[in-house]
């Protein structure tokens, strides 16, 4: 109960920089996160206005769209996750995108992304994404060329796609 306040608060406290080419879809977005708690909302069009962004107002959590113009959600997710050459690569991201193909919910997790919604989204859904990244924080590990949060522990059942780091990384999809 404590812990679910605490986390409860924790969303008021966020700033969330919604990325998506769609003015509609970025204020149903908008709409759902004021609905669920979270009270200082950024947005962004596309990519590079998501860096500017960035760069400006240090966002909690960035919620990204796949398909933009000039810089789509894989090549913003690149750029992020390269530390050395962006500030915050740490950054936690949910994808949320109408592409929930099994290939694209795979390269989404080779990207780093922290946690992917297929559109169309509910308040909840989008709410237990944020309690999971508040709530079970995964610290960020380099692996060959992967820079992103640490692979979750899946137990044997679950369908979600998972990277594991053993000699490399590996990615183990269980779809």
């Amino acid at each position: 109960m404590i812990v679910a306040r605490h986390v409860e608060f924790r969303i008021q406290q966020l700033t969330v920089l919604v990325v998506d080419d769609s003015m509609f879809m970025r204020k149903i977005v908008r709409s759902l996160l004021n609905n669920i708690g979270v009270k200082k909302i950024l947005e962004a069009a596309d990519g590079i206005a998501a860096l500017e962004e960035m760069r400006q107002h240090s966002p909690d959590v960035v919620v990204l769209d796949w398909e933009m113009p000039l810089l789509n959600g894989p090549e913003f997710m690149r750029i992020v996750r390269s530390p050395g050459v962006f500030p915050w690569p740490d950054i936690p991201v949910i994808m949320l995108t109408a592409h929930g193909e099994r290939r694209r919910i795979v390269e989404a997790v080779k990207l780093g992304v922290n946690e992917f919604l297929a559109k169309p989204v509910s308040a909840k859904m989008l709410h237990d994404r944020l309690i999971s990244i508040l709530a079970k924080p995964r610290a960020s590990v380099q692996v060959g060329d992967y820079y992103g949060p640490e692979p979750r522990k899946l137990a044997p059942g679950d369908v979600e796609p998972q990277i594991s780091i053993d000699n490399d990384l590996e990615l183990k999809a269980a779809l």
